[in-house]
């Protein structure tokens, strides 16, 4: 492989938010090689067609590169911070390192409201959280950013693709969630990767908290889906959280294009 050129870019875990951010940063820097780093070799094939080119985690690599993004979920290894330090050692500290976290590490489980500095889970509670929280801290050594990003969907995954497959859902109505589309947690990630910003933390999401059962009645009034929601049946599970991003859309400059799920539905708020 020869040297990595000035813009060239290392996604590890090209999935569909990898591959979105892929598409805007072959758009911003023409001619720039894009990589993509995988657990297994089963998307290859289609990595390549995308004219990203694949690798394997454990392959060695000979060059470091100026852009990495690291977007692959923790579910698929047994050391995600591990692996987020090994990513950062791909990274030879020139562009940016952006590493996408998840909002589930905000302590906030009464509906209140949450921004980019509100309190976090403390390390020790929650495995789940654990693992995001020292991901993040590695991250943050290595001078790398962190975006925290809501729930992200698209027409054919997320939350509401979920519950209208399964009919009926154990969880409480009234749980208020954050939503982001993945084509916007794409735009945001590629301008944080341009800003070359160093150990900072930044929050993705729509700025339209919805409840379960708002995000379903809105899924129905919509028309644009076949299969019918039934109810959500939960009484005493935990309750959510109202995000507001407003402090990293006035740093970074950030509008989002779907304003909310509602708007992507076609439908007014």
């Amino acid at each position: 492989m020869p040297p990595p050129g000035e813009n060239d870019l290392l996604i590890i875990g090209p999935g569909v938010l990898g591959r979105m951010v892929a598409e805007r940063w072959r758009q911003a820097h023409p001619g720039c090689q894009i990589y993509g780093q995988t657990m297994t070799t089963n998307h290859h094939d289609e990595l390549i067609k995308l004219g990203i080119i694949p690798s394997l985690r454990d392959s060695k690599r000979v060059h470091r590169f100026p852009y990495v993004i690291f977007c692959a979920p923790p579910s698929q290894t047994v050391d995600y911070p591990g692996d987020v330090r090994s990513a950062a050692l791909n990274w030879n500290g020139e562009g940016s390192f952006l590493f996408t976290s998840s909002t589930a590490i905000y302590d906030c489980n009464d509906n209140g409201s949450c921004d980019e500095e509100s309190a976090i889970v403390p390390i020790g509670r929650s495995p789940r959280t654990d693992v995001l929280l020292k991901a993040e801290i590695a991250v943050l050594e290595a001078a790398g950013c962190v975006l925290r990003l809501a729930g992200l969907y698209h027409s054919v995954k997320g939350a509401h693709v979920y519950w209208l497959e399964k009919g009926t859902v154990d969880a409480r109505p009234d749980h208020i969630l954050n939503l982001i589309h993945y084509e916007d947690a794409a735009s945001l990630s590629v301008l944080i990767l341009k800003k070359h910003l160093r150990s900072r933390i930044f929050l993705g999401c729509d700025n339209h908290p919805l409840s379960r059962q708002e995000i379903m009645d809105l899924v129905a009034r919509s028309g644009k889906f076949t299969k019918k929601f039934e109810c959500f049946t939960g009484k005493n599970d935990p309750l959510g959280k109202k995000l507001n991003n407003s402090k990293t859309r006035d740093e970074l400059g950030w509008v989002p294009k779907h304003a909310s799920f509602a708007q992507f539905l076609g439908l007014s708020d």
